[in-house]
């Protein structure tokens, strides 16, 4: 891990974190805070000295970025695109998959996950301190979402 000034036991403490805001934020339908920019859709979350903010632009096609900072400085940001394919597409769906995902897969949802007639599935390479991933939903075998994302550690 000499790609970053961040320790091995201190990724472990940002992942867990990163999994706590998201079951606080977006995914749970909490914590939304005023719009940092001009029609921006933005949530906050913290838990002691750790910080977590996600904000996104657009709708059924948009576009947004997920910081936590730690003892104020940034230490992990995440940037996403993602479009509704489908009229069959369900957000309560979408947020259901994100809430499950875990320390194996803590960038959005988990790699596979179904309820019902809906199926998520996300496939990332690489790890929590450099990624590039894709997350897919489909309805009946009909693919009515798709998601790009990538993200890592920062350092100075």
């Amino acid at each position: 891990m000499n790609c970053t000034n961040v320790k091995s036991h201190d990724i472990q403490q940002l992942i867990a974190f990163r999994l706590e805001a998201n079951l606080n934020t977006y995914a749970a339908y909490m914590n939304e805070t005023d719009a940092t920019r001009m029609d921006s859709h933005d949530f906050e979350y913290s838990n002691g000295t750790y910080v977590y903010h996600d904000t996104y632009v657009g709708g059924k096609q948009f576009a947004g970025e997920e910081t936590i900072c730690y003892e104020g400085k940034c230490q992990y940001a995440m940037n996403y695109m993602g479009r509704v394919l489908e009229q069959q597409f369900s957000g309560d769906f979408l947020k259901e998959a994100l809430r499950n995902a875990n320390v194996k897969m803590p960038y959005r949802g988990p790699e596979y996950y179904q309820s019902g007639e809906y199926i998520y599935k996300c496939n990332v390479v690489g790890d929590f301190t450099w990624f590039q991933g894709f997350e897919e939903i489909f309805c009946n075998d009909k693919k009515v979402y798709e998601c790009y994302f990538h993200g890592g550690l920062l350092r100075s």
